[in-house]
């Protein structure tokens, strides 16, 4: 058996020891693994009819390739947003400009299969978030065998209740939080501490949660900023050392308004998100005139190595994986649910996004993480 593995979207730390263990388990069994450079790209910018470029886009991995690499974070396959489905015709490779139509996008699957089959894979193994995952849910209906594994750290693929990457973006931002405390208690100051989380303020609410900040932002819920001004003023009176601390997602929005966003979308209809800490710490300095520390923690939450929690579950969603590979067990992803591995259909990742629960876990008039009662509930409260 010759198994493809790929890493596509932000990379997460965790990403390397999965691999590496995706490799030892098959390898032992003997069987090939092949990875695929730079998420789903090689499937648009490979051509099978002259493969002198082959090593630019795959890497034949065995024991002594990945001997040291669980050691570091991110992914030595590095990563994209490609999505073969959705190409501009801007972006088209050279053996692929006779596609170029006057459509927005450009669907080159039938290319990507191609190159399935040049490459001699019997299983392909994507490792991502929602839409690397969407993708490999194609790749599955057209017949691929496949196998995922849910990455991310906003920790909101569908299916599972957790995702690689996610305790060690809640141990950094925490870390981080409580580091800042000692200047902004010295400048006697409110800080506003943006977090990763498009669509869910899982992040924003657990990272406020364990670090005892004021108050919490999520994606979930619009903010009232005059009620929320108000509110960390009273908290800085109230603190001793005269300052307060809030979280917020990098996907929450004034009640009105709309994310903040830049640029252009990406292959999966993203386009950047950045900017309303920002936005707010000026809203609230207008409307308090205290000064503001605004702290953007952003790609230091998926930096370095994996915390002992998020390389155990990326070593045994690698482990099983690869156990599903040999005994031909695809079109599934792997799993975690109530506290137990499992594996559930990869259909899951079409789904939609996880997000939230606002009543159980929010205190939304007092934008607070609400956790009164947690027997039954997840580890991550998810």
């Amino acid at each position: 058996m010759r198994i493809g593995i790929l890493t596509g979207g932000g990379d997460v730390p965790g990403l390397n020891p999965c691999i590496k263990a995706v490799v030892e388990r098959v390898a032992n069994e003997g069987h090939e693994v092949v990875g695929i450079r730079r998420g789903w790209a090689p499937f648009v910018h490979f051509d099978p009819d002259n493969p002198v470029d082959r090593d630019e886009w795959f890497i034949d991995l065995d024991p002594i390739t990945v001997r040291t690499v669980g050691r570091t974070g991110g992914t030595f396959l590095h990563t994209s947003r490609t999505n073969p489905s959705k190409v501009k015709p801007s972006d088209l490779p050279t053996h692929l400009a006779d596609r170029a139509t006057d459509e927005v996008t450009v669907d080159v699957t039938d290319h990507a299969l191609r190159v399935i089959e040049s490459e001699g894979i019997d299983v392909l193994i994507p490792i991502g978030g929602d839409d690397t995952l969407s993708y490999g849910l194609r790749m599955h209906e057209e017949g691929v065998p496949s196998i995922a594994i849910p990455k991310t750290m906003d920790n909101d693929v569908h299916g599972t209740d957790y995702c690689i990457g996610f305790s060690t973006a809640i141990t950094r931002g925490v870390e981080f939080i409580n580091n800042l405390r000692t200047s902004t208690g010295s400048h006697e100051r409110i800080a506003v501490v943006e977090l990763f989380g498009r669509y869910s303020g899982e992040t924003s609410l657990v990272t406020a949660y364990l670090a005892g900040v004021d108050r919490a932002i999520i994606s979930e819920v619009p903010f009232d900023i005059d009620r929320l001004s108000d509110m960390l003023v009273e908290d800085k009176r109230r603190n001793p050392s005269n300052y307060s601390m809030m979280t917020i997602s990098e996907g929450a929005s004034l009640a009105g308004g709309d994310i903040v966003v830049t640029g252009e979308a990406d292959a999966y209809g993203h386009r950047k998100l950045g900017g309303i800490g920002t936005l707010t710490g000026q809203l609230i300095k207008e409307r308090t005139g205290s000064d503001i520390i605004l702290q953007e923690v952003g790609y230091l939450m998926r930096s370095g190595a994996p915390d002992s929690l998020d390389l155990m579950v990326a070593t045994n969603y690698a482990v099983m994986a690869a156990d599903l590979a040999m005994e031909n067990a695809t079109g599934r992803m792997v799993a975690l649910r109530g506290g137990t591995y499992t594996n559930v259909p990869i259909s899951v990742t079409g789904e939609g996004v996880k997000r939230v629960d606002v009543g159980e876990l929010y205190d939304e008039p007092n934008y607070r993480p609400k956790v009164r009662h947690v027997s039954g509930k997840p580890m991550f409260l998810y």
